[in-house]
Parts: structure tokens; sequence; C-alpha cells
């Protein structure tokens, strides 16, 4: 049995997922060659949210948000976020500056 059951996608957004570059930590590797579903869920289990967009067959991005993780805005159409946990760095573009906002939005979570 999946426990993805118990979680309630919260929202659901198109964008190109970008990771940074391990070595130079300046340069952005697509993670996608196609603008991906990047969904954010609630895991009622643990009481924590997730960001989870997966392409192809494998997950891109598997991620909990946690009070210290800040969606920042580079651009009018990007916007990035560090997880510590992987120890990477996440960009994510969109097409439209209103799917940015939403994303802001759903990031600045109240814990």
């Amino acid at each position: 049995g999946s426990t993805a059951n118990h979680w309630q996608p919260i929202f659901s957004t198109r964008a190109h997922v970008f990771q940074i570059d391990p070595t130079t930590k300046r340069n952005w590797i697509p993670a996608s060659k196609h603008a991906v579903t990047v969904s954010f869920f609630y895991d009622a289990n643990r009481n924590v949210y997730r960001i989870i967009s997966v392409g192809g067959t494998k997950a891109i991005i598997n991620c909990s948000v946690t009070p210290s993780m800040t969606f920042t805005k580079t651009s009018q159409k990007f916007g990035q976020w560090a997880d510590t946990r992987a120890n990477t760095v996440y960009g994510l573009g969109f097409a439209t500056e209103q799917q940015l906002h939403q994303v802001q939005h759903v990031c600045s979570f109240d814990f």
C-alpha cells in the first residue's frame, strides 16, 4: 500500500526544474527537458509539507519543506530554494509570473 493516499496535493503547477551544478555552485543544470508538474503535498502523518516532481519515471524533486527553507524569487519567472538535506539548490522556471507568485505563497507556510 502506498502512503501517498494520506497526502493531499495542495497545489500543482508546471515548471522547468533546474539543479545547481555541484562543482561550480553557479550554473544551473536542467533536471528536465520539458516543463514538468511540480506538486505540493501535505503529509498529515508527519505534519510536514513535501514538494514532489516526477519526470518520466524518476523523481526530480522529493523534498520536505522545513521552516528554514525559503523560496527566493530571482527574476520575474524564476525562483530557487536550497534543500539542505540533499545538499542541492533547486530552481523553478515558470511560464508566467502568476505561477511564481502562487508558489511563493504556498512556500511561505506558517509553521
